[in-house]
C-alpha cells in the first residue's frame, strides 16, 4: 500500500513535517518529541494544515485484491 499526500504544496515546512509524521501513524506527543516542539504547537500545526485542504490518496496494488496478472479484456475476447 501505498499513500499519497495530496496538497503539500500548500503548508509550510513546518506543516508538512507534521502532516507527514501523523499520517505515519505518530501520535502528537511522538511528532513533538521529533520535532522539539510542544503538543499544543504541534496541535496547532496539524489544525493549520488540515485548514488548507491537504487530503491522504491509498493507493493499493491490484495483488493485493488477488486481481495482479489478469487481463480483462482477454476475457471479452474469448467469448
Amino acid at each position: 500500500m501505498h499513500l499519497e499526500i495530496r496538497g503539500l504544496e500548500k503548508l509550510s515546512f513546518r506543516e508538512r513535517q507534521a502532516v507527514v509524521l501523523k499520517e505515519s501513524g505518530k501520535s502528537q506527543e511522538q511528532i513533538a518529541k521529533k520535532l522539539h516542539l510542544s503538543p499544543s504547537s504541534v496541535a496547532t500545526l496539524l489544525n493549520r494544515a488540515k485548514g488548507k485542504g491537504y487530503e491522504i490518496v491509498c493507493i493499493i496494488p491490484e495483488a493485493e485484491f488477488g486481481l495482479g496478472g489478469y487481463d480483462f479484456d482477454e476475457e471479452d475476447t474469448e467469448s
